[in-house]
């Protein structure tokens, strides 16, 4: 084996830790994304912009002195009630008008809160400390940093507490039932609104929460969610949307695609890729990775 195919495995293992770290992050966003359109069916387009929320929230939290326990708090809840209004004010009243009214009211939200967040946050880039002291492990020729250990933790906590959430308590139970059918749940006494407006808001926190941690890799401003939010949707497509391991399973497909093609071919391709997959996955299997294949009538 020559030296060289040894450096080119060691280059190969660290783009794919580089990877699991940005697909951990496109993973956390993507949950929001499958369990809005578990629960009700909708493509929630304004959901980068809760992540943008959260992520400015938390910046101003910090400028505030607040420790950076507390701005990651203030960026979650600011987020999950930002969405719980968006909910009850713009989805609730067009709920039963159809799915193309719906994406229509969702894209013209998104662009709302980004041109709004222009005006409020200002246009300008802002930077979110990382929110532990950098390390780094030197491991061979491998450099792993304890930030992203840690963000591959906090990923795993989210999805281990959404699994014990839905299946062990009963809001969660009462979530898979309006997913299972949402006229049968409201026969059945399940507040559905109730557990409408909850999912948005579980939803959009774990959008702040990764907003918040994403200061680790890029700026802060009020077009990001604009492009990680299309790249957590293309995540939750390729592993199953509406499928909470799906989504987790896509942000680590395509986070690792992105540096595996970055770091071996082109900078400039890292973004063509996650579309690549995502026109590649609904060519073979469109229901997603994860997805089973469901009959519907429209």
């Amino acid at each position: 084996m020559s030296q060289n195919f040894i450096y080119f495995l060691w280059d190969c293992l660290q783009y794919f830790i580089n990877g699991i770290a940005q697909g951990s992050l496109y993973a956390m966003v993507a949950l929001g994304y499958t369990m809005v359109y578990g629960i009700i069916r909708l493509v929630n387009f304004a959901h980068g912009e809760f992540l943008m929320i959260g992520a400015m929230c938390g910046f101003y939290a910090l400028r505030a002195n607040l420790p950076m326990p507390a701005a990651i708090v203030v960026a979650m809840l600011s987020s999950g009630l930002i969405a719980i209004i968006v909910e009850r004010v713009v989805y609730r009243p067009i709920r039963k008008s159809g799915r193309i009214p719906a994406l229509i009211t969702a894209i013209g939200t998104s662009l709302f809160f980004q041109y709004f967040g222009q005006l409020v946050f200002g246009a300008d880039p802002k930077t979110i400390p990382p929110f532990i002291v950098e390390k780094i492990y030197n491991l061979g020729e491998v450099n792993v940093s304890n930030v992203q250990i840690a963000i591959f933790c906090i990923t795993l906590f989210v999805l281990l507490f959404l699994f014990w959430l839905t299946h062990y308590t009963k809001v969660g139970k009462a979530m898979r039932a309006v997913s299972f059918n949402l006229p049968a749940a409201e026969l059945m006494g399940i507040n559905t609104n109730r557990i409408i407006s909850f999912t948005f808001f579980l939803g959009a926190a774990l959008a702040g929460l990764g907003g918040m941690l994403m200061g680790y890799t890029m700026s802060v401003e009020p077009m990001m969610g604009m492009n990680l939010g299309t790249k957590a949707f293309v995540a939750a497509v390729v592993g199953g949307i509406g499928i909470i391991p799906g989504a987790a399973l896509g942000g680590f497909i395509i986070g690792i695609a992105e540096n595996l093609v970055a770091g071996l071919y082109k900078s400039s391709l890292r973004d063509a890729v996650s579309f690549f997959i995502l026109i590649l996955i609904l060519l073979v299997k469109p229901s997603g990775i994860l997805g089973k294949n469901v009959k519907e009538k429209v």
